[in-house]
């Protein structure tokens, strides 16, 4: 007859086998940005840039959409024609209605190619809408009337009305184009963006196959 085994004392409780997914990352991995969030920044740069590239159009239309303001030259000084004139009033007023508008259309047409929104694109709408009003500010005055106000009095001659410089007297209106940007962006992703799938109703389990089976 051979003595019934005891188990050594002071021995731990055998741990239950638990099945490790190969696939599932092991414990204290941290998670790198991924794929995901690096296409999401060259997107961003990309709409940046063809947003700024856009400012010529603005300037474009900014120059012959603009009032001129008139000026008029003696011997000596140049003038303002109208003392009380608004001229230069509407130059800035007509820059910030069309930064707002090219900063509306230029949001509403990258929702419409991406159907999604997220912090790197908004960023990248505002960096870009700075840089093309920017631009399309330089743009402007460029193809303006020319800057030098002595050398064009001196051309046309004293008594004479010719149109001064484009200027742009207020810079804040450069924000226009990079805020009706960002605003419409974040309207049209909050309406018609994705939505997040819900999460499924836990349904409590009443089969009993996970019950424990009586003590023998």
């Amino acid at each position: 007859m051979t003595a019934p085994q005891t188990p050594p004392e002071n021995q731990p409780p055998e741990e239950p086998h638990r099945h490790q997914d190969p696939a599932a990352p092991e414990a204290g991995a941290t998670a790198g940005p991924g794929p995901e969030r690096s296409r999401e920044l060259r997107e961003a740069v990309l709409i940046a840039l063809l947003v700024a590239v856009s400012g010529v159009l603005l300037g474009v239309l900014w120059a012959w959409l603009a009032p001129r303001v008139p000026l008029i030259a003696d011997t000596r000084n140049v003038y303002l024609k109208n003392t009380e004139g608004e001229e230069a009033i509407g130059a800035d007023g007509t820059f910030v209605l069309l930064g707002l508008a090219f900063g509306v259309v230029s949001a509403a047409v990258v929702f419409l190619l991406r159907r999604r929104g997220g912090i790197p694109l908004v960023v990248g709408l505002a960096a870009g809408g700075l840089l093309a009003a920017v631009l399309g500010w330089l743009t402007g005055m460029w193809l303006g009337p020319t800057p030098d106000v002595v050398a064009h009095a001196k051309q046309v001659g004293p008594g004479v009305v010719f149109d001064g410089p484009l200027r742009l007297q207020a810079k804040g209106a450069l924000l226009a184009w990079p805020v009706a940007a960002m605003l419409t962006q974040i309207v049209l992703t909050g309406l018609f963006g994705p939505r997040d799938p819900e999460d499924a109703p836990v349904v409590p389990d009443w089969s009993g196959h996970h019950q424990q089976p009586p003590a023998g």
